[in-house]
């Protein structure tokens, strides 16, 4: 074990008699909140392909995960050892073209095999419903994209990606025409939320069609638009005005001027 029987030690230490008084106080519940804020700076660290900052952050989503399956330990539920054996047997299992020389073709037809074991699993046996088995907690986007996905592995699917073109084009006609209603007819907001989602429901699609996770697209869309815009204040900066004080043209000459320099 090594190095990881150290972390755990520390573990041990940080929960222990004389340990940290707010280590000793966490819960698997409060844990994961946590949990989750470092994956998704391990996320960012991915993304800015800083291969530093990604060892740390890695070590930091470790951390979490030996420290709640210590809390369970201690719980008299299981240790480490007992995740590690489990996801060993698991990973096994949804591979068996690995371990059990069974033929099957390219990636695409490996992750279908993945879903199906997934579904014969036990702990998906007793749900209702295909997409009873996707967590609660996933963020919108990401909720939307393994939707989309379970209802396509049921055969509920367009034929094409030109189908989806279509029903883009169909859905953002609607919301044009519940924005001119909201402004000049009177609609309400709930049929402007309803429709803005049901575009962004079908984008997500799109995104699946093309072989693009929206949460990938849409997080390499603002960190571009977060580069240009610090560009452009920049730009703002050097000629002694304040960004509020100028005009739409000014700006837009600006907003251009920085796009240039944005080679990426």
């Amino acid at each position: 074990m090594g190095k990881l029987r150290e972390l755990l030690d520390l573990i041990e230490t940080l929960r222990g008699k004389d340990g940290c008084p707010w280590d000793k106080v966490q819960t698997p519940r409060s844990m994961a909140i946590y949990l989750a804020e470092e994956i998704y700076e391990l996320i960012d660290a991915i993304e800015s392909e800083n291969p530093t900052d990604i060892c740390e952050e890695l070590g930091d989503v470790l951390f979490h995960v030996f420290f709640i399956s210590t809390i369970f330990r201690e719980m008299g539920h299981f240790d480490i050892k007992d995740v590690v054996k489990k996801n060993i047997e698991k990973m096994i299992f949804r591979h068996p073209h690995v371990f059990d020389n069974l033929e099957i073709g390219g990636s695409d037809e490996v992750k279908k095999q993945w879903q199906q074991l997934k579904e014969i699993e036990k702990k998906y046996k007793n749900k209702e419903s295909a997409l009873d088995t996707l967590p609660q907690g996933f963020p919108a986007l990401m909720r939307a994209y393994k939707i989309s996905e379970k209802a396509a592995g049921t055969g509920f699917d367009w034929n094409d990606i030109s189908g989806v073109i279509q029903k883009v084009e169909e859905e953002w006609s609607e919301l044009k025409c519940e924005i001119a209603g909201k402004n000049g007819n009177g609609n309400n907001q709930d049929n402007l939320i309803l429709e803005f989602g049901d575009l962004l429901f079908v984008l997500v699609n799109l995104a699946r069609f093309s072989n693009v996770h929206p949460e990938t697209a849409l997080s390499g869309a603002i960190k571009k638009f977060e580069r240009r815009f610090k560009k452009m204040e920049k730009i703002i900066s050097k000629t002694g005005k304040n960004i509020i004080s100028l005009s739409a043209d000014e700006m837009d000459m600006a907003w251009e001027e920085a796009k240039k320099m944005d080679v990426s």
